[in-house]
């Protein structure tokens, strides 16, 4: 689709409904998952972390590599770290709506806080990368396949971790445990039901596509900065599944498919970083970047840190009947907002 030959009512239209698409999936999508932690056993800090993190992020990888491969550095990187940044300021507003005690400590989860070290590890990775000389083979750096390589050796520690951990959080009167509401199937059995999931995972990879096209035209057209359209708008939109169905997790209860949709989905998130240097064809993609670019890349790592001291301290209440950590991640991000429109 020529997204440059339409009108801007147009262009919002499509950038609307797209965002409406991403954001219904994502309400239908979390009880998907939920069924699926169940059926299979594996957890739901765990389908969380993995499969949900995974399938909320589709319209957002989409964006990120659509603009890589047009060459749009600053708007792919952007969009990829504006939105880890985004949906862990989500997770502050879910603590914010689970009013019986603060989320983090209800949540208490082993899988959690591994996940949140290793994004920690992966966000310093693509900030090595900008401060290094520049070395690239066939136009990929090297730190790209670094961060992918971590990714999957995290992915196969996330369960040994989950079958046989080391260290147990502390349990409460307040602390929610993963119950599963429903039997364990085989796999015939869960056929349908991974269909669904697979159906929805579409739904929202179409949707991220219109948003990249539009995202491109507003940066040509208008001479909005990458940086403020990554980061602000593509982000924020591609994210709205995060919020659903964080939101709708906690609701449900299910408060470890919570913390841990938030925490894999911005781990599987760091991914963009790897697929945009394979797509971006002229050269590095962390020499192309700006200095406003690693401002959301500081806020995320930032946010990360300040929610992980959170999951450890485990504070009962703090300013506003919300923990500490969530106070402190929304006051960043909005000073992070304010920067950056300035």
């Amino acid at each position: 689709m020529n997204f440059e030959n339409l009108s801007l009512v147009w262009l919002v239209a499509i950038f609307a409904g797209a965002g409406l698409v991403i954001l219904a999936c994502g309400v239908r999508i979390t009880d998907v998952a939920d069924r699926i932690a169940d059926r299979t056993g594996l957890g739901e800090a765990l389908i969380g972390g993995l499969l949900l993190g995974a399938a909320t992020s589709l319209s957002g990888t989409v964006v990120s590599i659509t603009t890589a491969f047009e060459g749009r550095a600053s708007l792919s990187f952007s969009n990829a770290v504006g939105g880890i940044a985004a949906q862990t300021a989500f997770l502050a507003l879910a603590d914010m709506i689970y009013r019986r005690v603060n989320l983090e400590h209800a949540a208490a989860d082993l899988s959690n806080l591994f996940q949140g070290a290793l994004l920690v590890l992966l966000l310093s990775i693509p900030l090595i990368a900008y401060v290094s000389p520049d070395i690239s083979f066939f136009a990929i750096s090297p730190f790209s396949l670094i961060l992918f390589g971590i990714y999957i050796a995290g992915v196969i520690a996330s369960k040994r971790v989950r079958d046989d951990p080391m260290w147990r959080p502390v349990g409460t009167r307040e602390t929610r445990t993963d119950t599963p509401d429903e039997e364990q199937q085989d796999a015939r059995g869960n056929v349908t039901i991974f269909a669904v999931f697979g159906a929805l995972m579409l739904l929202m990879g179409i949707a991220g596509y219109a948003i990249s096209g539009v995202a491109g035209v507003l940066t040509d057209r208008y001479g909005i900065s990458a940086s403020v359209v990554g980061a602000l708008m593509t982000a924020v939109v591609t994210s709205l599944p995060e919020l659903v169905t964080t939101l709708a997790a906690v609701r449900r209860g299910a408060l470890q498919l919570a913390v841990g949709g938030i925490i894999g989905g911005n781990t599987f998130d760091t991914l963009f970083l790897t697929l945009s240097d394979v797509a971006y064809r002229d050269g590095s993609l962390y020499d192309a970047i700006t200095k406003g670019d690693l401002i959301w890349l500081s806020v995320g790592l930032s946010a990360t840190a300040i929610l992980l001291l959170g999951l450890i301290v485990r504070q009962k209440a703090g300013p506003g009947r919300i923990g500490f950590e969530s106070a402190g991640i929304l006051t960043l991000y909005a000073g992070a907002v304010a920067l950056t429109v300035s």
